[in-house]
């Protein structure tokens, strides 16, 4: 658990202009509680895209907001402890990101704190908010396309990896919603592309070894790592047991692909977090997050390796590397 604190100071000028009393306190500035479902080391990018949008309404960090940052390291049990802390700071809005359980956890946490949420799904049908347009209460936020994207990705590994007759989708047990949803796309894309899919499960460490292990039994010719707080706190992991089993592998986010990962498609982060900014500091001005509309992010991003792809003996079709965001030597 990391945390800064600050504290604004007067000085100069605007000192000499205030008269001096002994019990004279210093103005307070509005605390921004950001919890995070994964760690601090995935976040560089967003965060810089959530001060970004902070930006855009006037606050900047450090000079009229402060935050009080709380990492779960992807484990969803730690939420209730940490919103628990937050709430007793009486911070001025909860920023639950990475996913429905962190921002289900906030709604149950307070009925009164303003909670902005970064989600992928549908936030209706999971009792977030009442509606898109009103969301009604204390929660409102930003959507993204995670998990619906399952066609493009299986599109673009097919491209990747034609020879692969059977692919498999890793996803969590312990996140059932996001798994069935998951598991529901994929296949639907899978009898699309003509393709067989095998749905494996891991929810621990050791599950993860015993994943990669099974892949040659089942004739796995290519994998998908499904979106979840779990596996995105454990990127080098996955990344590192994909290379050493030579397995081609689809990741939901473009970090995987920074740290060696195959390729990658899924929302841009950097749109996702800037729009959960400019709600944050809206709802800090005195907007109420019961009539700001969440909001849609419509953007996805492709990123390949092409180092990677030459490690696993694998020709990028030049159709993609012209349609990629972002291409790693």
């Amino acid at each position: 658990m990391r945390r800064r604190e600050f504290i604004t100071l007067f000085g100069g000028a605007a000192a000499s202009a205030l008269p001096f009393t002994a019990n004279a306190q210093q103005p307070t500035i509005p605390v921004i509680g950001f919890l995070g479902s994964e760690s601090l080391d995935l976040y560089a990018g967003r965060l810089r895209a959530f001060h970004q949008g902070l930006g855009e309404t006037g606050f900047v960090d450090g000079r009229n907001v402060a935050f009080e940052y709380r990492w779960a390291e992807g484990e969803s049990g730690r939420f209730p402890a940490l919103l628990a802390d937050l709430v007793s700071r009486k911070v001025a809005v909860i920023v639950a990101v990475a996913g429905t359980p962190p921002a289900l956890a906030a709604k149950a946490a307070t009925a009164t704190i303003p909670i902005v949420f970064v989600t992928a799904g549908d936030p209706v049908a999971t009792g977030l908010v009442a509606s898109l347009s009103r969301p009604g209460g204390n929660v409102t936020g930003v959507t993204s396309l995670a998990v619906e994207l399952g066609q493009k990705q299986l599109e673009v590994l097919t491209e990747l990896v034609p020879a692969a007759t059977v692919i498999a989708l890793l996803v969590n047990p312990a996140n059932p919603g996001n798994a069935d949803t998951l598991s529901r796309e994929l296949q639907a894309a899978a009898r699309i592309r003509g393709v067989g899919l095998q749905v494996l499960h891991a929810s621990t460490e050791s599950d993860l070894d015993a994943v990669f292990a099974t892949l040659p039994r089942l004739r796995v010719g290519a994998l998908v790592i499904g979106s979840d707080p779990f596996f995105n706190s454990r990127s080098q992991q996955l990344t590192t047991l994909a290379t050493r089993h030579g397995m081609p592998t689809m990741y939901p986010f473009r970090e995987y692909v920074v740290t060696g990962g195959l390729v990658s498609y899924g929302e841009s982060f950097t749109e996702l977090y800037r729009l959960a900014g400019a709600y944050a500091g809206r709802i800090l001005k005195g907007d109420k997050p019961a009539d700001l509309p969440v909001q849609q992010s419509t953007k996805a991003e492709l990123s390949i390796n092409l180092k990677t792809a030459e490690t696993l003996g694998l020709t990028v079709p030049l159709t993609l590397r012209a349609r990629a965001d972002e291409l790693t030597e």
